[in-house]
């Protein structure tokens, strides 16, 4: 889906990329924020049932994370097997399939999930037990899993579409180990913090 949404694909579609882009980016870190929001409501709801909210909760949900991922080689994570809907790019008009794109990708949960940090996302922002924090949380994350697509804009032709389509999936194997890596500094650091 990250591949759609270049300039050259939105000339092709008479859409103005950076139109396009603000809306998903904008609906990615929405998503997120609705995430997040929800998860730190249920976490407040958690929080005042007298379940205690703890440093080592965070290491354990970033250390599962990391052992989930690399486990999923073998067992995949659960998911829905659903994708964003690519007949949206020529139905409508490019503000609104990149905030749909963007909006249900912020969400993370609700199209195909590869990775167990974005059950971790959602977890964490539930730790909070702050509808706040973990807005914040969640926004954090919808904007972080948008900004890839800043890199599309020099996407001016077809020999430079496959060159990204390269990149991106070249970029795959370093994303996961930095993303693992990320959640295993976080749990060291959470675990450090909750034996002091």
């Amino acid at each position: 889906m990250l591949a759609s949404i270049h300039p050259l694909g939105e000339r092709a579609r008479r859409s103005n990329w950076w139109v396009t882009t603000a809306a998903y980016l904008g609906a990615s870190v929405a998503g997120g924020t609705v995430l997040g929001a929800f998860a730190g409501l249920a976490g407040a709801g958690v929080a005042s049932a007298g379940v205690p909210r703890s440093p080592a909760l965070v290491a354990a949900v970033c250390l599962a994370a990391v052992v989930a991922d690399v486990a999923a080689a073998r067992v995949p994570l659960p998911s829905w097997h659903r994708q964003v809907n690519e007949d949206w790019l020529l139905r409508y008009r490019g503000w609104v399939y990149g905030a749909g794109y963007g909006f249900q990708l912020g969400l993370g949960v609700v199209t195909i999930v590869t990775t167990a940090s974005v059950y971790a996302v959602a977890a964490l922002a539930l730790l909070t037990g702050s509808i706040a924090t973990g807005a914040l949380v969640g926004a954090c994350f919808g904007l972080a899993r948008a900004l890839p697509v800043a890199g599309l804009a020099q996407v001016a032709g077809a020999d430079r579409l496959r060159r990204l389509h390269q990149r991106i999936d070249g970029f795959a194997a370093p994303a996961a180990r930095l993303t693992a890596s990320t959640l295993a500094v976080v749990a060291v650091g959470a675990a450090v913090w909750a034996v002091r």
